[in-house]
């Protein structure tokens, strides 16, 4: 049986389909999409409230991936709000790090991916940079641009070369949370866009672009395989 991946998703008050206009939890298609090319099952896990629901759901995955979306809520990471910070999505910010706190305490694989890595970031103790600029395209249009993995890590064993990825962020890593290393940086500015966590019971990778956007399934397929070995 291929391993169980469950991919966070988030709540839309209004989403239009059909003659319908309803709230809805949404995903972009991409994401369980390429769970299910790098051969995994993907299932969607929506913002649950229950207290204890993130650990109860995470211990019948094989692996969790924490989506891309908005930003951090500062008061998470004990700073002020910039003007060019997003509206916060509190809910959402709960129920994720409840379950990068379950995935890590738990030993389960987990992958970051854009917001996902940030707040794995936050989750042990690291800060934000609230803006930069050149790191997205147009509104809705992915830029791309060369990240470069350092040498020894994980994500280097995963990605051996410098390659142009898909990318859409305006935020950033500051100080890392603790334990945590940077595994790959931007090829024209320096700024951290993986992280992981050496010496966890799990895989634990977070990545700053969109693996979901493109066409390559290394980091996805390395979390599947992770997955799988668990069982």
């Amino acid at each position: 049986m291929p391993p169980l991946i469950g991919i966070s998703t988030y709540l839309e008050a209004s989403a239009h389909w059909g003659v319908w206009n309803l709230p809805a939890a949404l995903l972009p298609a991409g994401y369980h999409q390429l769970v299910q090319r790098s051969g995994g099952l993907a299932t969607m896990l929506p913002p649950d409230p229950a207290a204890g629901s993130a650990a109860a759901v995470v211990s019948r995955l094989d692996a969790v991936v924490i989506s891309g979306g908005p930003d951090v809520e500062p008061v998470r990471y004990g700073a002020d709000v910039d003007p060019r910070t997003g509206p916060p999505a509190r809910e959402r910010d709960a129920w994720e790090l409840a379950l990068i706190e379950a995935a890590l305490s738990s030993g389960v694989p987990l992958l970051g991916i854009c917001r996902g890595m940030q707040l794995l970031n936050v989750a042990l103790g690291g800060t934000l940079h609230q803006h930069l600029d050149a790191h997205a395209g147009p509104p809705g249009v992915f830029d791309q641009h060369e990240v470069k993995p350092v040498p020894g890590t994980l994500l280097n064993t995963v990605l051996p070369e410098p390659l142009s990825v898909p990318t859409f962020h305006h935020q950033s890593v500051d100080r890392l949370g603790e334990g945590l290393i940077a595994s790959a940086y931007a090829s024209d500015d320096g700024t951290v866009e993986a992280v992981e966590l050496p010496g966890a019971e799990g895989f634990v990778l977070g990545v700053q672009w969109h693996p979901e956007a493109g066409d390559d399934l290394r980091v996805m397929r390395a979390l599947v395989a992770a997955a799988a070995d668990r069982g």
